[in-house]
């Protein structure tokens, strides 16, 4: 692996007085996979969107290039150019067209040419199966088309990180698979990435490294997802690892 990229360190959220992530420390590798499992509501949402500052933090440090990530920094908008993100419910505005999506925030935000940013996006589009689709309407795709259009709309930012928080959970079964096929595509291309997944037999393929969460806190690290899934080191994520078939 590569040099560091993304280091966070002894990261700390709370809402009220609730504490969401306590303490976290981690260091992500320039083309590494980093995947986050853990059951539902252990923090692992709530844990990417502070690491483009979506979310305010009561204590410690994220830095991309060495640089901090801080909500109230006065180039926060640069820092999050870099920090590419995509959600599980697309997000895309439903009255513009595929292409109108894409070209949105190269444009307006980075002022781009719009003859480059086309070219490039008419290219994405046909790496992720989507060249005919390019005028048509968020309303006349399906989820899984949906998705692959956001992980277009964030790849035409040149993102240093990409940051994926499950992409697939509001897919149907039949959908999951061609959104998986092109987030392991880029995997194979060396892109940074930070994924949270219930998928875990994706898990298992694409990471490099699995982080398992609870109650905020790292409970297990594993630079050997087939080790980690084979045989987990803590009882927690064994019971974890046997709620699935993976």
């Amino acid at each position: 692996m590569g040099q560091t990229l993304l280091k966070i360190s002894h990261l700390h959220k709370k809402f009220g007085d609730r504490v969401i992530l306590k303490d976290l420390n981690l260091e992500v590798k320039k083309g590494e996979v980093v995947v986050v499992i853990g059951p539902s509501g252990c923090g692992k949402s709530t844990f990417l969107r502070c690491l483009n500052a979506l979310e305010d933090i009561q204590g410690g440090e994220v830095l991309l290039d060495g640089e901090p990530v801080r909500k109230d920094a006065s180039n926060v908008s640069a820092m999050r150019q870099k920090i590419g993100m995509v959600f599980q419910s697309y997000d895309l505005f439903p009255h513009k067209t595929v292409m109108g999506n894409i070209l949105l925030a190269p444009l307006k935000v980075q002022k781009r040419d719009r003859q480059e940013v086309e070219r490039e996006a008419v290219e994405l589009l046909g790496k992720v199966g989507l060249a005919d689709r390019r005028d048509d309407y968020p309303r006349q795709l399906s989820g899984g088309q949906k998705q692959r259009v956001a992980i277009v709309r964030a790849l035409i930012m040149h993102p240093e990180i990409l940051l994926l928080d499950e992409i697939t959970a509001a897919l149907d079964p039949e959908m999951v698979h061609e959104v998986l096929q092109v987030v392991l595509a880029l995997a194979k291309n060396g892109r940074t990435m930070l994924i949270v997944t219930h998928e875990m037999a994706f898990a298992r393929a694409i990471a490099d490294r699995i982080l398992f969460l609870e109650d905020g806190e790292i409970v297990e690290e594993s630079g050997d997802p087939k080790a980690f899934f084979e045989k987990p080191q803590t009882e927690r994520a064994r019971q974890f690892l046997r709620s699935f078939e993976y």
